[in-house]
């Protein structure tokens, strides 16, 4: 194993009504002036960002909104936040939605916290020494971006998606009500599990060190998952199962997972990335669409892991070679994504990406890596084309 630092320093209020606690956690967290920041017209169909006003304007906090983050979030929208925020002298950030509609807050609050250009983080120029303070108030259970350091941006000039992390991004508070999850497409709320349970998969098949406790959580969150997945594709209204998925999604994204090893290998997050800056697809989706192309063409450089999987995850039979165990393992994982109407290929996904177009994701994903990347096996750009290439 290695060493390993763990910071979450995020106030979770979870359960039935507890938006209603808003205006108490906006003071606590010392907010005066607040943008509230949300996505599509849901929050606003169902009340909820009624509700969140109403709040605020009982306690005598000010506000300003500015809706419109879409699924893979513009960075147009950013510089548009951030000048709002500065006329308004906004000093507190209240995301409401989804992972959307966090990672646009985040870059928000670092675009107002540091001179300069805001995409310079995204393109790994330069450091933040600061971010506007947020909370979140969670109606999609998914990125874990509630609990995380971590944002993805997309910027529109060039179709280019790229994360940043930073600590200085971690909300001050999350409140999450799984009965505002209720009212989410069943096909999102797919994604959402797919998305939760790759957080943790891209910890879990590393050669860089592992613990036993560690592993002993990922494998019990990825279980919780794919159990409750299940289940909210039969009875999607399950105030459990929404529970056990939003709680799951937070704590696969918090870096409790990742403890001890050699921080994961990232590499189905990076060739996704290309996908969804590219052809706009919903996030979880192109992870189902990517993960098996990746998986066997890494496995037999992280056996161990991949065997370990297939037997305390996809719970196969242990009988046959380790390399038999592990290829049952991940077949088990497309039957999976399949029965919850996950794609397990592009074509599937309806992606009709041209030989060049592969050509051109590959060379941006060797970009944005710095030339290779991975701990399970690593990449270089021949490698992620032939990834590319096999998931079609």
């Amino acid at each position: 194993m290695f060493g390993f630092n763990y910071y979450t320093p995020t106030k979770v209020v979870f359960g039935k009504g507890t938006e209603s606690q808003v205006a108490d956690l906006v003071k606590e967290f010392g907010g005066t002036k607040v943008l509230i920041h949300y996505g599509g017209g849901s929050v606003v169909r169902s009340g909820l960002l009624k509700r969140v006003t109403d709040r605020l304007d009982d306690a005598g906090i000010s506000f300003v909104t500015l809706g419109g983050a879409v699924p893979n979030p513009h960075l147009g929208l950013v510089y548009e936040g951030i000048e709002l925020c500065k006329k308004e002298k906004v000093d507190f950030l209240l995301a409401v939605g989804g992972g959307s509609a966090i990672d646009s807050a985040k870059a928000i609050g670092y675009g107002v916290a540091n001179e300069g250009e805001v995409w310079d983080f995204y393109d790994y120029k330069r450091q933040a020494k600061g971010c506007l303070p947020l909370g979140v108030i969670l109606t999609i259970a998914a990125t874990g971006s509630e609990m995380s350091d971590s944002s993805v941006i997309t910027k529109e000039e060039g179709l280019v998606k790229r994360g940043y992390s930073s600590d200085y991004a971690r909300p001050r508070f999350a409140i999450m009500d799984p009965e505002l999850t209720m009212t989410l497409p069943d096909y999102q709320t797919a994604c959402g599990c797919t998305d939760i349970m790759m957080h943790t998969m891209e910890r879990y098949f590393t050669n860089g060190g592992n613990m036993e406790l560690t592993d002993a959580l990922a494998e019990g969150l990825l279980r919780t998952v794919k159990k409750n997945a299940i289940i909210l594709r039969d009875d999607p209204k399950n105030y459990d199962a929404r529970a056990e998925v939003m709680w799951a999604g937070s704590l696969a994204h918090n870096g409790l997972t990742g403890c001890g090893n050699d921080g994961g290998d990232w590499m189905t997050h990076k060739l996704e990335h290309e996908l969804g800056g590219l052809y706009d697809v919903a996030h979880g989706a192109g992870l189902a669409a990517i993960w098996g192309s990746w998986a066997r063409y890494v496995y037999k450089d992280c056996l161990p892991r991949f065997k370990k999987y297939a037997l305390n995850v996809m719970e196969v039979e242990n009988t046959g070679s380790d390399e038999e165990i592990a290829l049952r393992g991940i077949e088990a994982m497309e039957d999976f994504y399949r029965s919850i109407g996950m794609p397990t290929n592009l074509r599937e996904l309806g992606v009709k990406a041209t030989d060049e177009d592969l050509v051109t994701m590959a060379k941006k994903c060797a970009v944005g890596v710095g030339g290779e990347m991975g701990s399970a096996k690593v990449l270089n750009e021949e490698a992620m084309l032939a990834i590319y290439r096999a998931s079609m």
